[in-house]
């Protein structure tokens, strides 16, 4: 057998890895053309505008949509236009499409339409006076006496300590919309969360594009336990930003439909009222003021400190601290209540008038069940009502709706568009429907809305998960 030199090997190797590199470009530059106005076609639907360069360079001009209010604001201030160029190769072409696709600026008109679907979510289940906090029931979520499966669901733990859909997920849904339901703040937001994809898909797109076991609802150690797409198995890869540094960077609508906790700080020990330990919520909306103040503070720890500040002040008031006597004096500001503070008293609810006079307390409005849409500023003065003895601090819980939820989403529309007839594929074309690509995998690095990394780490590295009863 004949004698291969290490130096022949070498040559031979390096020219198979060209000749390799030199078919993928052929393979990309020959991609279906429909595979290229798809992706076009939901940059289009999403906000972005392409228009012919004058030069032979492709320029991108992203501006800052996640400090818009919506995507009327960011397009009228010229922000998401892609120049491309008269000559530009179907290779170049898909290169572009797919960094857009990968820019922090489409992450952030993606959370236009993700803060609407929240808030759509949301209204509905404000809505329903059906959907009560938990009282005196069978199990951990109660469905009343005529069980789970009228509205959907079936159980998957005892004690009611976990449910998924029995039949189509988006039924299971309409159960907390119109339905007799009782559960903790909690079940209100994975709820919350559940139906914010439901609203970004539509029912039938929720239906058929996850898995029943997907849509899980109980204890947060039940959902780790499962294959909820919010914190089991189907979750993938999350993003850890509990003071919401990152978030806060990026601006406002990066904070959309995102899920958080408001908790006690000191032990158990201090607490007064255990029902009342901790807050969970979803963001609703976020003021453009809120969002200035955000991010000239680096996010929330700034305001955790500024939440001991006003317990101290309020824990020194000398007065006759009635039921919800912090509530009605700071939120509501009750005239009678005020006027009938000593002159003293008056000194110190005028400094804390001061500090909840930030726009973060007026203008961050979330959604706690069953307390509704409020803004953080009330919640803090409410849990000065319910637990006196300890101050309280916010975060964000863990959540992938940068990640995986979103790389879910882009090959939805997508595959949704590749299965129409080439001439509604078109991007001059009219809206695009949802719809997912089963193979569509994004490989690269997931950047936070305004390009800051978002940090990941596996399901399990953190405990800030989300917050219930112990």
């Amino acid at each position: 057998m004949e004698h291969i030199r290490p130096q022949r090997i070498g040559i031979y190797l390096a020219a198979v890895i060209a000749a390799a590199l030199l078919f993928a470009d052929n393979v990309y530059a020959a991609a279906p053309v429909a595979t290229l106005e798809c992706k076009q076609r939901l940059l289009q639907d999403f906000g972005w505008r392409f228009a012919p360069a004058a030069g032979k360079a492709i320029g991108i001009h992203p501006g800052r949509p996640c400090d818009r209010a919506d995507l009327a604001q960011a397009q009228a201030a010229g922000d998401l236009i892609a120049d491309i160029p008269p000559d530009v190769t179907p290779l170049e072409r898909r290169r572009l499409l797919d960094q857009l696709l990968r820019h922090p600026a489409t992450s952030c008109v993606y959370s236009f339409a993700l803060g609407t679907s929240a808030r759509r979510a949301i209204d509905q289940l404000v809505a329903n006076r059906g959907f009560r906090f938990s009282s005196l029931q069978l199990g951990w979520i109660g469905f009343g006496p005529t069980g789970s499966a009228r509205d959907g669901w079936r159980p998957i733990a005892l004690f009611g300590r976990g449910y998924r859909p029995s039949g189509r997920n988006s039924r299971a849904i309409e159960a907390f919309y119109a339905g007799q339901v009782r559960g903790e703040c909690g079940v209100g937001r994975q709820i919350a969360q559940y139906a914010t994809q439901a609203e970004l898909y539509g029912m039938q797109g929720f239906d058929t594009e996850f898995g029943a076991d997907e849509i899980v609802i109980g204890t947060f150690h039940r959902l780790r336990s499962s294959r909820s797409i919010l914190l089991g198995t189907s979750a993938g890869r999350f993003t850890h930003d509990g003071p919401a540094t990152a978030a806060a960077a990026s601006g406002r609508q990066a904070f959309m439909g995102l899920p958080g906790f408001i908790y006690h700080v000191f032990d158990r020990s201090y607490l007064d009222d255990l029902n009342n330990q901790a807050e969970n919520f979803v963001v609703y909306d976020v003021s453009a003021e809120a969002a200035a103040a955000l991010r000239a503070h680096a996010g929330f720890e700034f305001y955790n400190d500024r939440n001991r500040a006003i317990w101290s002040l309020a824990r020194s008031l000398k007065v006759d601290k009635s039921r919800r006597f912090f509530e009605r004096l700071l939120s509501e500001r009750d005239p009678v209540l005020r006027a009938a503070l000593s002159a003293q008293a008056r000194v110190t609810v005028a400094r804390i008038d001061s500090l909840l006079a930030d726009p973060f307390y007026r203008g961050f409005d979330i959604y706690v069940h069953k307390k509704g849409v409020k803004p953080v500023g009330f919640h803090i003065a409410r849990l000065l009502d319910r637990n006196p003895r300890t101050p309280f601090r916010i975060e964000l819980a863990l959540h992938n709706l940068h990640t995986t939820l979103y790389d879910r989403y882009l090959g939805y529309r997508l595959a949704q568009c590749m299965s129409r007839s080439p001439d509604d594929r078109s991007p001059d074309s009219h809206s695009a429907q949802p719809g997912r690509d089963e193979n569509a995998k994004f490989a690269e690095p997931v950047r936070g809305p305004a390009g800051h990394p978002m940090p990941t780490a596996p399901a399990r590295a953190s405990m800030n998960r989300g917050y219930e009863k112990r």
